[in-house]
């Protein structure tokens, strides 16, 4: 169902309408539906949410920390910049989140950090600590580095009971190739991830489907915007077929 007016002029609404977003994260607002995402989810001003390596653009993070600012927790689970000779990106994503909130305290608030850098560093924070986990196109990492177990027994141990996993992840389709690292991954292999942990799968939405993906390009799934890892080959193609087509699933942690 879509958002209501409420939900539109809520807290929710209030933030994507801010004037803090940065341009090139509301260019992303129509392919990524953030109020729909973030409603069905069922995200609400008074709750602790982890959000697993957000990344320095911070597209949700921007929407989340102002929100949570007042009532609630905002938890960022980053890559622990404590471990040395991690990939250079780790380390300067981290710190481009760190300037953000410097920034714009009054905006952001204080949100905190976790540590995520599976499978070596993983600690989301106290046992039960937390309202709701959320990932987004992170799961396709953890399993390539053998560590999507271990992280999402880490999302279970946090979380409260009866509280709430989300995962958006780009859906794996008839045509892509099994065997290789795509980006995509099947909804079967999500859902057999998540209720290994321990969850119950609640709901699924299709508020991020894509059905012009067809999810086999020569450069995965970085082959579609906003990444268009080939460039200017074949550039309007991919630009018609638009960002990937997610699947966007809610998980419970049993009371």
């Amino acid at each position: 169902a879509a958002p209501s007016a409420a939900e539109a002029s809520g807290p929710i609404g209030q933030a994507i309408a801010g004037a803090h977003r940065s341009e090139a994260n509301v260019a992303r607002d129509g392919a990524r539906h953030p109020l729909e995402t973030l409603v069905f989810f069922g995200v609400e001003p008074d709750m602790t949410v982890v959000e697993a390596l957000p990344g320095g653009g911070l597209y949700y993070g921007e929407i989340l920390a102002p929100v949570l600012r007042e009532e609630g927790q905002y938890v960022v689970a980053d890559y622990d910049v404590s471990l040395p000779d991690q990939p250079d990106y780790r380390y300067r994503a981290h710190e481009r989140i760190v300037a953000r909130f410097e920034e714009a305290p009054e905006v952001y608030g204080e949100p905190v950090f976790a540590k995520l850098s599976a499978p070596e560093s993983i600690d989301l924070g106290a046992p039960g600590s937390a309202d709701m986990v959320l990932t987004f196109r992170n799961t396709h990492g953890w399993i390539r580095n053998d560590a999507a177990e271990a992280v999402y027994a880490a999302f279970f141990e946090v979380l409260a009971p009866g509280g709430v996993l989300g995962v958006v992840q780009h859906r794996a389709g008839p045509k892509t190739d099994p065997d290789a690292f795509t980006g995509y991954v099947s909804e079967e292999r999500v859902i057999e991830l998540a209720t290994s942990a321990g969850f119950v799968l609640e709901a699924r939405s299709e508020v991020n489907a894509n059905p012009k993906d067809e999810a086999d390009y020569p450069g995965g799934v970085w082959t579609l915007p906003p990444t268009l890892r080939l460039k200017d080959e074949d550039r309007e193609k991919y630009l018609a077929i638009g960002e990937s087509d997610r699947m966007t699933l809610r998980f419970r942690k049993p009371s």
